[in-house]
C-alpha cells in the first residue's frame, strides 16, 4: 500500500470519528450538510430595517433585521426594531434595504407598519414594488429542545457593509417569558395581567447573536422553514460589551405568533 493510500484511509477514519462525535452530541449530520444550500435560499429574503432621509449621511439608518413573508411585500421584524419617532418634518421615512447577492448593491424601499404586537415584540411592514422571495413558516409544534437551528441577519448592522451573516446553535430551552415595555405608560391592564400571570413561551438559544440580529429569522437548517424570530440577547455585563464579550444566550419568539398576526391583517 502506498503512502498516499495510507493517508487517504487515515483521513477517512478521522472523518468517521468526527462524524460520530457530532452525532453523539445530538447534531444531525443532515443539518450540517444541508446548511450551506439552505443559506443560499435564505439570504435573498433577508432585509435591513431602518429609516431613510435623503439629506442625511448615511441616508439609511439601520435599526435591525427583517425578512420577507406572505406575498413577498410583507416584512416581518421585531416591534422594538421600529423607531419610536420618525422626523416626518425632515422627510424621514420608515424603510427597508435589500441587498443584491450578485453585485452587493443596496436598494432602499419605503415601508409602512401594518401590524404591531408590542407584547410579543413583533411587527409586520408592507412595501410596494416587486415582491421579495419569501420564507415559509413552520407549523406549530415542530420545535423541540436540543434541535439544531440557524439564523441569518445583520449582527452589527452596516458597520462593515450590508452582508447577511449566518449563525448556528440549538434550542436549549422552551421557557416562559414576559416582555416588558420600554415605558411604563405603554403598559395597559390586559398586558400587565398577562405578564404577571400568563407569560408566553419563547425559545432560549445556545447561540451567539448581537443587537443587529433583532428580527432575524430562526430556521431549520435542513428545510429552511422559519420557526422563530430572534429578538433578545442576554447581556452579561454592560450593553457596551455585547460585541466584545457576548453571552452566547439569545432568545426567539415562536413563529406561530407571527403567523397569527399575518393571518389577521386586512
Amino acid at each position: 500500500m502506498s503512502g498516499c493510500e495510507c493517508q487517504i484511509r487515515a483521513r477517512r477514519r478521522m472523518l468517521g470519528v468526527m462524524l460520530a462525535g457530532v452525532l453523539a452530541l445530538g447534531v444531525p449530520a443532515a443539518a450540517i450538510a444541508d446548511l450551506p444550500a439552505t443559506v443560499v435560499r435564505i439570504k435573498p429574503s433577508i432585509v435591513a430595517v431602518g429609516t431613510f432621509q435623503r439629506t442625511r449621511n448615511p441616508s439609511f439608518a439601520f435599526h435591525g433585521t427583517g425578512f420577507a413573508v406572505g406575498n413577498g411585500r410583507l416584512i416581518a421584524t421585531n416591534a422594538h426594531v421600529l423607531p419610536e419617532k420618525i422626523a416626518t418634518d425632515k422627510f424621514e421615512t420608515l424603510a427597508i434595504a435589500t441587498i443584491s447577492g450578485n453585485s452587493g448593491s443596496v436598494e432602499v424601499r419605503p415601508a409602512k407598519q401594518v401590524g404591531l404586537d408590542k407584547g410579543r415584540d413583533l411587527a409586520v411592514l408592507a412595501i410596494e414594488g416587486n415582491s421579495i422571495p419569501v420564507l415559509s413558516l413552520a407549523e406549530r409544534g415542530q420545535v423541540n429542545e436540543g434541535q439544531e437551528v440557524a439564523f441569518t441577519g445583520f449582527p452589527i448592522g452596516n458597520a462593515l457593509g450590508f452582508f447577511p451573516v449566518t449563525h448556528r446553535g440549538i434550542i436549549s430551552a422552551i421557557t416562559p417569558i414576559g416582555i416588558p415595555q420600554s415605558r411604563a405608560r405603554e403598559l395597559d391592564p390586559a398586558l400587565i395581567r398577562r405578564l404577571a400571570n400568563d407569560p408566553f413561551r419563547v425559545y432560549q438559544l445556545d447561540a451567539t447573536a448581537y443587537p443587529g440580529n433583532s428580527g432575524s429569522p430562526l430556521y431549520d437548517p435542513v428545510t429552511g422553514q422559519v420557526i422563530g424570530i430572534v429578538n433578545m440577547v442576554f447581556v452579561k455585563s454592560t450593553k457596551e460589551r455585547v460585541l466584545s464579550d457576548p453571552s452566547g444566550i439569545s432568545y426567539a419568539i415562536p413563529v406561530e405568533y407571527l403567523a397569527a398576526m399575518i393571518a389577521g391583517l386586512p
